[in-house]
């Protein structure tokens, strides 16, 4: 194999994000209904494998955030049930609100982690900390 025959590293940003950006549509426009959030999430387990290391750090990023998220909003909708239940005696409205509470406060922190990454794609980096529980 000669000089000629290798392949020139890829230049910063080169690398495929065509996966990570549908990925991050996906989740994106999945706040409105939640349909889509588990269509990204196939996409980004079925592209991981194959992605370069710029891509597969957004992926996993992504797939953390579904995971994540799903955790703390069923916590927070049980919550929810329980609340409303025992709204009916009024000792659940302070579980009813922390449940609420926990729900939104997870949507918005989908939407800062989805924007974010986002960014750090469109500038063509990899994500600097894709196990992040943050940003």
């Amino acid at each position: 194999m000669s000089a000629a025959d290798a392949e020139p590293a890829p230049a910063r940003g080169s690398e495929d994000r065509l996966a990570p950006a549908i990925v991050y549509g996906l989740y994106l426009l999945g706040l409105t209904h939640g349909l889509t959030i588990v269509i990204g999430l196939v996409v980004a387990y079925a592209t991981r494998g194959g992605a370069g290391p710029r891509a597969a750090s957004h992926l996993t990023f992504l797939i953390r955030t579904f995971w994540l998220s799903i955790a703390w909003f069923v916590i927070g909708a049980a919550l929810t049930v329980v609340g409303a239940i025992f709204t009916l005696v009024l000792v659940g409205i302070p579980v009813l609100w922390l449940g609420l509470t926990i729900c939104g406060l997870i949507w918005l922190w989908m939407l800062i982690r989805c924007v974010v990454g986002a960014i750090v794609l469109a500038q063509g980096d990899a994500h600097p900390r894709p196990y992040t529980w943050w940003f």
